[in-house]
């Protein structure tokens, strides 16, 4: 399971073309910004995720009280309500809050490096994180309700999607994000290794479990 490419595929035209309208940047623009966001999101889970056993119960237990998927069944509409500021409160919805809990205090980081990468600025950035973090939590969610995803599996998944997301340019930005998801010696010594960021550190991960 390819979680970048089922993200990718929520990015439909009309979807697109509400977000564009939020930031004003071409749709091409967005596209990229967003693949960029999504990398960095499917980064920072599987940091939080491999760090310890209660980052993933952690994740699995939001998963399984909050996110049912059915957001992506009306997507353009969903976050043209966000980004009005009209959805009812919901955790499904709270961009703010999910990106607190994937990616703290380096929000502003990402930004500045996705918007590196598409163009865009990094306040426009800063605009599409809340909008596309609950898509995130969203497909994750719906492949955990077809029962595609138990707890080993949804590491597993986030892993190998980080690889993937590696191979389309966004290695840096993964890696540093699982990086600094990693605290003390062990991440001191897998930044320092060779032969490539995020391939140590998903190796060191892969060692750990």
């Amino acid at each position: 399971m390819d979680l970048m490419s089922m993200l990718q595929s929520q990015m439909s035209d009309n979807v697109l073309q509400q977000l564009s309208q939020q930031v004003g940047a071409p749709p091409e623009q967005t596209a990229s910004a967003a693949n960029g966001i999504f990398a960095a999101l499917l980064g920072g889970l599987a940091g939080n995720a491999a760090s310890s056993q209660n980052g993933l119960q952690s994740l699995i237990m939001a998963l399984d009280r909050d996110h049912d998927g059915s957001i992506l069944d009306d997507l353009g509409g969903i976050i043209s309500a966000m980004a009005s500021g009209n959805q009812p409160a919901s955790n499904a919805l709270n961009g703010a809050g999910i990106l607190g809990h994937i990616l703290g205090d380096r929000q502003e980081a990402v930004a500045q490096q996705v918007g590196q990468s598409s163009g865009l600025s990094t306040q426009q950035v800063m605009r599409l994180l809340p909008l596309l973090a609950p898509v995130v939590m969203a497909v994750l969610g719906r492949a955990r309700q077809s029962g595609q995803l138990d707890m080993g599996g949804l590491l597993q998944t986030l892993l190998s999607s980080a690889q993937s997301a590696q191979s389309s340019g966004y290695g840096d930005l993964i890696g540093s994000l699982l990086g600094g998801a990693l605290s003390g010696q062990q991440g001191e010594q897998q930044q320092s290794q060779g032969g490539g960021l995020l391939g140590s550190l998903l190796g060191g991960l892969f060692g750990k479990r």
